[in-house]
């Protein structure tokens, strides 16, 4: 069995393999958990420095640049890594003793290949377990940017956007647990049913703000759940839930998702529509189309025609449609407590974006019958991919009315960060 070493030692390949190959957290924490066996307490510990320096890697680079001789720059991967995990145990976990952490990096650094810096890992985190550490107290972007880890550019575009206030209070949630939000799928169980058979396997579920939706506090593994794997319910933040709400499609009509993939809107559509009509869930690439299938035949919701189609190319074969769920390729920026990673991106990343949106919303409206509706939507809190690109569209298509914006904040609406824009032919 591993012990709790074993754990920082893994979380230290962890991160250097998500910062080598750009790959997302979820899955590599994934793949390290299934491989490896853990205590149920290495494994939290794990997660929770993988995800805890990511969240913090830039407050951390910062502070370990006060205590080096040379820059973090010009550390290695792994032995950054180190530091890093021995750092953010020191600020941030007051259960593990300044002690420990010190000595268990100093460990895991000596049984590497880069043992010559055992003493160099072990001069750095006593000084900084010795000294008080202290974050920049205001409120500018620069200042921000290291309190709470977070680029330069990101504080700029959400105090630009959004104000100084609003900016500093996303940045602060961003670093907090995000809840797991399920909903019931009500063509087979209602949300009351579902929290009593959740209570049943030992699972507490709070009605959540959305009428079918259950919030739940603590842990749960979704994926070997019983009860999801029978199709009664699957995870989808109240922000999704409540734009397809608004966009109201009715039972037996047709719908067209654009950019389906994983599914989520689609069910929640299907579920609204009372497994009656048609919806087409597209997705550019087969596998991802794999991937809603079976979820839909997991849900038994019939109703759902995954199909391979590219979101910004008209396909007429697929005909006329009373509704469009446009939910585009973006920076992610309101859901960065899921997917950490995405605060080391470049502004530069995302550059190209803005026209991809565009194609898609356009072409959106090309499959819509007279009088019918597109949701337009992303998870990101770049008014440029928001609603600069709303007025953008309806400024070269004058049919259409916005009938609802809005955009939701986790501070204020208590949910992940997304926009959403209700489009209504006229």
């Amino acid at each position: 069995m591993k012990t709790m070493a074993d754990a920082r030692k893994l979380a230290v390949k962890a991160l250097t393999k998500i910062e080598r190959d750009k790959a997302y957290s979820n899955i590599v924490i994934n793949s390290f958990l299934k491989e490896t066996a853990l205590t149920k307490e290495d494994k939290a510990l794990f997660s929770a420095l993988v995800y805890g320096v990511l969240d913090r890697k830039i407050t951390l680079d910062w502070v370990l640049d006060g205590f080096m001789k040379k820059p973090v720059s010009k550390t290695s991967p792994f032995t950054l890594n180190v530091l890093r995990t021995g750092l953010y145990q020191i600020m941030y976990m007051d259960k593990i003793p300044h002690s420990a952490a010190v000595n268990e990096a100093v460990k895991n650094i000596k049984q590497s290949k880069e043992s010559k810096n055992a003493a160099f890992v072990n001069a750095v985190l006593r000084a900084a377990a010795r000294n008080e550490i202290k974050l920049p107290e205001g409120n500018t972007p620069e200042e921000m940017s290291i309190k709470y880890s977070a680029p330069l550019w990101m504080t700029e575009s959400f105090t630009d956007d959004y104000g100084t206030e609003n900016a500093e209070n996303l940045l602060m949630k961003s670093l907090e647990p995000p809840k797991v939000v399920l909903r019931a799928n009500t063509v087979k169980i209602t949300r009351g049913e579902l929290a009593g058979k959740l209570r049943e396997n030992g699972i507490s579920a709070q009605e959540g703000e959305m009428p079918d939706s259950l919030t739940v506090e603590k842990g749960i593994d979704v994926s070997g759940n019983e009860l999801y794997k029978k199709g009664l319910f699957y995870v989808q933040d109240y922000a999704s839930q409540k734009a397809v709400s608004l966009l109201a499609p009715k039972s037996g009509s047709r719908v067209l998702d654009l950019c389906a993939a994983p599914g989520g809107k689609s069910f929640t559509a299907a579920c609204l529509m009372e497994n009656k009509g048609e919806i087409i869930s597209c997705d550019l690439y087969e596998q991802r189309v794999g991937l809603i299938r079976s979820s839909a035949e997991r849900l038994g919701l019939g109703i759902i025609k995954p199909a391979v189609s590219d979101a910004a190319v008209f396909n007429p074969e697929l005909g006329l449609f009373d509704y469009v769920i446009c939910d585009v390729p973006c920076s992610g920026l309101g859901v960065i407590r899921r997917k950490p990673e995405l605060k080391y991106k470049t502004v530069n990343d995302f550059s190209h974006l803005e026209d991809i949106q565009y194609a898609i919303l356009c072409n959106a409206s090309e499959y819509l019958k007279d009088t019918g509706r597109i949701l337009y939507s992303t998870c990101t809190l770049r008014s440029a991919e928001n609603e600069k690109l709303v007025i953008r569209f309806k400024k070269e298509y004058n049919e259409f009315e916005t009938v609802y914006e809005h955009t939701f904040l986790p501070h204020t609406d208590n949910t992940d960060g997304f926009y959403c824009a209700l489009l209504e032919k006229r």
